[in-house]
């Protein structure tokens, strides 16, 4: 059946239609999305990029990575993506106190942010309501880093109060501390004495500079028969490996247990003779890049946030088992 409108009524559905073009238009955009990293060098933000670019490529999104080692390169990185027209970005920023910069800065261009690693938190050291995090339990995950340098002690028949744990620090990062305090708790309820925990703080969380610290802790404690050492990621285990070395510290001697399962762990799995690099925490890069990329694309598409806060677990890789462990994960 057909209908006749009436001439008056013509100019009238004319404006509707006209009205609702914008509309159709906005939905028809491209989903573009940013990943803002604070150390883009490092091989877990390297392994964060290469499976959100997995997602992008299965949901059919355009990413876009940016490294932010600073706050001024983080507000202008964010001003970037509202230029591209992105609609949101996932984000570990440089200093977790800037999250309410970064919030504002969301809400100016009107994007949306995941974050990512470490969560955001306001001046009073609150997390940023609003913005949805994926990290790790970082004390949980220290205490696996703990729990397995325990075992391995108890292998090798160590006494406790012999041991020496060096505890390479990045204090002013909340999850950083929240990983060495989770191991030292560990020891300390198994029977390590408090005094044998020194502390090497490190000025950045990569292997210089974890290299510098422990080998100034090793010089000033040469007392202790052995060692173990725990560090927030895998960089600042490796780097109280190289010092120990240094120092003559036989790698019998010496047990280290990073957290990240980045190449810097593998590295070390594969080298002819073993070092004293015994394993690392293994958390998954593909769930944080893949799963935060994919949350924040259906964020945009259906209107639906991803939970509030997600934390991942990890799992104790050394070189007798990480071929078969990778494999279970994806990797």
């Amino acid at each position: 059946m057909k209908i006749k409108l009436q001439q008056w009524a013509k100019p009238l559905l004319a404006s509707a239609l006209l009205a609702l073009l914008p509309l159709a238009s906005h939905a028809a955009d491209p989903v573009k999305i940013g990943f803002l990293v604070k150390q883009a060098e490092e091989p877990w933000f390297q392994d964060e990029w290469k499976y959100a670019e997995q997602a992008a490529k299965d949901k059919g999104f355009t990413l876009v990575k940016i490294g932010i080692p600073n706050g001024e390169k983080m507000m202008a990185a964010i001003d970037n993506l509202a230029t591209q027209k992105a609609q949101g970005f996932v984000i570990c920023a440089p200093d977790v106190k800037l999250g309410a910069a970064v919030a504002r800065a969301a809400k100016r261009h009107d994007l949306k942010v995941i974050s990512v690693d470490d969560q955001l938190v306001d001046g009073a050291g609150k997390p940023i309501a609003g913005i949805p995090h994926m990290g790790i339990s970082g004390y949980e995950i220290g205490k696996q880093v703990g729990l397995g340098l325990l075992e391995e002690i108890k292998k090798r028949g160590w006494n406790l109060n012999e041991v020496g744990a060096l505890r390479v620090a990045f204090d002013q990062l909340p999850t950083g501390r929240e990983r060495t305090i989770g191991a030292v708790d560990a020891l300390k309820a198994a029977g390590l004495p408090a005094d044998n925990v020194i502390a090497a703080p490190q000025a950045k969380t990569d292997t210089e500079n974890a290299f510098n610290a422990a080998n100034i802790a090793f010089t000033k404690n040469p007392k202790f028969k052995h060692w173990v050492a725990m560090g927030m990621n895998d960089e600042a285990v490796l780097g109280a490996v190289r010092a120990g070395e240094g120092r003559g510290i036989r790698k019998d001697e010496l047990i280290a247990i990073g957290i990240g399962g980045s190449q810097t762990a593998l590295n070390e799995f594969t080298k002819p003779a073993p070092t004293a690099f015994f394993g690392t925490v293994l958390i998954s890069p593909k769930r944080h890049g893949y799963e935060t990329a994919a949350n924040m694309y259906s964020w945009i598409t259906t209107s639906q946030a991803p939970p509030a806060v997600t934390l991942t677990s990890g799992t104790l890789m050394t070189r007798q088992n990480q071929t078969e462990l990778r494999k279970q994960m994806g990797l």
